[in-house]
């Protein structure tokens, strides 16, 4: 019985990590079609959207499963827990991804931004997609060294969008009022994607050592 049970955690935790892959492409898609004008790139993250989510719910109804008929106590128990609040996390990555691309679909055939702006934000969706690769890798290998990579990259982020901000704040800008409030809903969804990453490595870190990091 113990035996199927961590085969069958094993294909939670793959079920998780397929998530968090989806996550990141979605991400950087929505990235390129943001700096590209790209509607067909736009609609292709929301296929990647759809297969996230159609992730979801076998991924809750087997936490649910393993809760309910293996009775797991211990690290075991902190496994399915955790799975459990990942899905939530990982779904609401992509959920952000999601917002970016309709972002570049209500503006089509116009850029969304364009100059400075236009390139901190794909500065920040290229840090967004490497930080959901490393937690991919993290859900992965269990690796709470590599969790805390999470945070450094999210430290860029956070960076990248202040700049962003100050940009707009400044008197010199000259974007008009539409494209200010979508350049800071961008610089939000994307510094959002950032802290679930990190929320994924704290909730890693937890598993593995028990210890509940606060933010």
């Amino acid at each position: 019985m113990r035996v199927k049970f961590h085969l069958q955690l094993d294909d939670l935790t793959d079920r998780l990590a397929s998530m968090c892959h989806l996550a990141g492409g979605a991400v950087e898609t929505a990235t390129d079609a943001l700096v590209r004008a790209d509607l067909s790139r736009a609609e292709r993250v929301f296929d990647l959207c759809e297969q996230i989510e159609q992730l979801r719910g076998p991924c809750e109804e087997q936490a649910m499963a393993l809760l309910a008929l293996q009775a797991p106590v211990a690290r075991d128990l902190r496994q399915v827990v955790t799975g459990v609040h990942l899905v939530s996390d990982l779904s609401r990555m992509g959920g952000l991804a999601q917002h970016v691309a309709e972002s570049v679909r209500r503006r089509h055939p116009d850029h969304v931004a364009s100059g400075e702006a236009e390139d901190l934000l794909a500065r920040m969706g290229r840090v967004a997609g490497e930080s959901a690769r490393v937690a991919e890798q993290v859900l992965r290998k269990h690796d709470p060294e590599l969790a805390a990579e999470l945070g450094r990259r999210d430290d860029e982020l956070d960076d990248l969008h202040r700049r962003l901000l100050t940009l707009i704040e400044d008197p010199a800008w000259t974007g008009s009022i539409p494209v200010a409030v979508d350049v800071t809903l961008l610089g939000r969804f994307y510094e959002r994607f950032g802290d679930h990453t990190v929320v994924v490595g704290r909730r890693v870190i937890f598993l593995v050592t028990g210890e509940q990091l606060t933010p």
